[in-house]
């Protein structure tokens, strides 16, 4: 990959399609317009870091600038209180900043405002940079139309089927309303998020009812990052908890080992239908938490799920929320199928 001085690995072609994408992402999925503010907070830590800043200075000339490591963090929360109602704050981590105990989206999200978060850039070196800036590109149709046709028929299943390696893992029971993440706000309390995006997400209503085998082909780490076995492992899920992990490896083993000594066993919770057809199980970044948006099928391990509350599930005990990818040949939403040859097949 040809270099530029000021972004390393990431070429200059690369910085054009940034500003493309982001400048989609601006207009169609955030509604900025001239009539708002913008307040870009980033750092020069990383390449994808100051990429995306040189793309955010290209989209919004008029944008207030501040580099994260060279003010105090007051300065950082004075500039946040200025913002009125409407206007957008983007920022640009390439970990993710920490403003003592001022959690930032959520308490920007409370003043009105919209906000873009990008996170943990650093993690994502060399080539991968150009993975995440190709995962930002916001086709709208793709997204709203498929996202919406998955979630109308998640909310009307009454079960769903994960065909994988060859192994089958069956929820025989009605899921929860699903939540989108797809760049439509219109239904939403707030404006934006983390991106890159692409996911329609829900669980089981009955947990227990969800039993087969599945392949899973990367999982989050102890240290959020991506974890690929040389060979898919097999876990075997019995009334909604993991009894057996064929074929695990000695990091896996690990993370089931801290699930159980402080849960008591392992549950499977999410049912997560990533969209981002940048992610592939071949096209990989390292940051568990931007894969998640994967074009196919993920699920998490552990009692944690802060969106869907269920009784015997108290917040305090529920301590993980692991990220698995299921290798993902097709998906049933109950007889319907939704999913094949690595792509979703509604909405279009």
């Amino acid at each position: 990959m040809t270099s530029d001085t000021s972004w390393g690995a990431i070429p200059a072609s690369a910085i054009d399609a940034a500003t493309g994408h982001l400048g989609d992402v601006l207009r169609i999925a955030i509604e900025h317009g001239p009539a708002h503010k913008a307040l870009v907070v980033y750092d020069t830590r990383s390449d994808l870091a100051r990429a995306l800043g040189e793309a955010y200075r290209r989209n919004l000339p008029g944008a207030d600038l501040i580099d994260f490591d060279s003010v105090a963090p007051d300065a950082v929360l004075a500039a946040f209180k200025r913002m009125a109602a409407g206007d957008l704050v983007v920022l640009i981590q390439s970990t993710n900043f920490r403003l003592e105990a001022f959690r930032i989206r959520v308490e920007l999200f409370k003043l009105g405002l919209k906000v873009i978060e990008h996170v943990h850039l650093s993690r994502m070196p060399g080539d991968q940079g150009a993975h995440y800036i190709e995962a930002l590109a916001y086709d709208s149709a793709y997204y709203r139309g498929v996202g919406h046709a998955l979630k109308a028929r998640i909310d009307a299943a009454s079960s769903a089927t994960v065909v994988s390696g060859g192994e089958r893992l069956v929820f025989a029971s009605p899921l929860e309303s699903a939540k989108l993440n797809i760049g439509d706000y219109s239904q939403m309390n707030n404006v934006g998020g983390q991106f890159p995006i692409g996911e329609v997400f829900t669980e089981a209503q009955d947990l227990e009812a969800v039993n087969g085998r599945v392949r899973v082909h990367v999982f989050g780490d102890t240290s959020y990052m991506v974890n690929r076995p040389d060979t898919p492992i097999t876990l075997v899920i019995e009334r909604g908890r993991v009894v057996r992990a064929e074929g695990a490896t000695p990091e896996f083993d690990k993370l089931m080992e801290i699930i159980h000594a402080d849960e008591g066993e392992v549950w499977v919770r999410e049912l997560g239908f990533g969209m981002n057809r940048a992610f592939t199980r071949e096209r990989r970044v390292n940051d568990i938490g931007t894969y998640e948006r994967m074009c196919g099928i993920h699920l998490s391990l552990g009692a944690k799920h802060g969106v869907y509350q269920k009784p015997g599930f108290k917040r305090k005990d529920a301590r993980y929320h692991v990220d698995v990818f299921a290798v993902t040949d097709a998906v049933y939403l109950d007889d319907e199928l939704v999913y094949r040859d690595g792509g979703w097949i509604v909405g279009h």
